[in-house]
């Protein structure tokens, strides 16, 4: 069974993000990037299903600048074996990202597409759902246990009630939610190791991918900034601001 796994370049989650001058992104310039939290969930989902002896192959992908060769690197250092960049710039939109790793698994035949549920750059959760439609396969999204018995995989899902599990046919297309497990640290061994594993470099030409962008970005700006507290001497003065400032009662 080979897994294929979508990786996302972002700027890294303990870096404090900043608007652009020009109000149409973020900064990203000098910034620490590093690889999806989520879609590092999901490479170590695939790494533990290849430890299982279920799958045989784990390919990578990532969609973006030259630069996402360091976040292949790393999933590769985790244990996938082979890696595949598609260079685009700039970031293309959750469609065109879909119709790409539509191309490529077309291409590889992996039995799951195993992705981050979204990405922390700009939380569209879009990405999987998009897939799924254009594959024509079923999914399991927000996924917090997964489970492959024969020609089928469980997957229990994280949803407003409570966990659903639902049981899909193969191929199909799951996306991690935090719960599903601990991403390991890639050893220095490994990550020498990974220099070594093949990196297959594409453009969406390649694919025969338009990548156009359908969507505009009119601003980007911070949140407002939190006010100060307001000390109150009654219960009465309280109960008065919140129907007269806050208007919440």
């Amino acid at each position: 069974m080979k897994i294929l796994v979508p990786v996302k370049r972002v700027v890294d989650y303990n870096v404090q993000v900043r608007v652009r001058a020009d109000q149409q992104g973020v900064e990203t310039t000098g910034v620490k990037m590093s690889m999806n939290p989520f879609d590092e969930i999901a490479v170590e989902e695939a790494v533990r299903l290849k430890e299982k002896g279920v799958a045989t192959e784990i390919v990578v992908l990532s969609i973006g600048p030259a630069q996402a060769q360091d976040t292949l690197r790393t999933a590769l250092a985790m244990g996938a074996d082979r890696a595949v960049l598609i260079t685009a710039e700039p970031n293309p939109e959750p469609l065109a990202v879909a119709k790409l790793i539509k191309a490529v698994a077309e291409k590889e035949g992996p039995s799951i597409i195993i992705l981050g549920k979204q990405a922390i750059d700009d939380d569209m959760n879009a990405t999987s759902q998009s897939l799924a439609a254009l594959l024509d396969w079923p999914q399991g999204t927000f996924a917090s246990k997964v489970e492959v018995k024969g020609e089928e995989v469980e997957v229990t899902r994280e949803i407003d009630g409570g966990l659903e599990t639902v049981a899909l046919k193969l191929p199909a297309i799951i996306s991690t939610d935090l719960r599903l497990n601990e991403p390991r640290y890639a050893a220095l061994p490994n990550i020498m190791k990974a220099r070594k594993k093949p990196l297959e470099t594409l453009t969406p030409a390649d694919l025969s991918v338009d990548v156009t962008p359908r969507l505009e970005t009119l601003k980007v700006a911070e949140p407002a900034k939190r006010q100060g507290g307001k000390k109150v001497g009654s219960v009465a003065e309280l109960v008065e601001k919140l129907k007269t400032e806050a208007r919440v009662i």
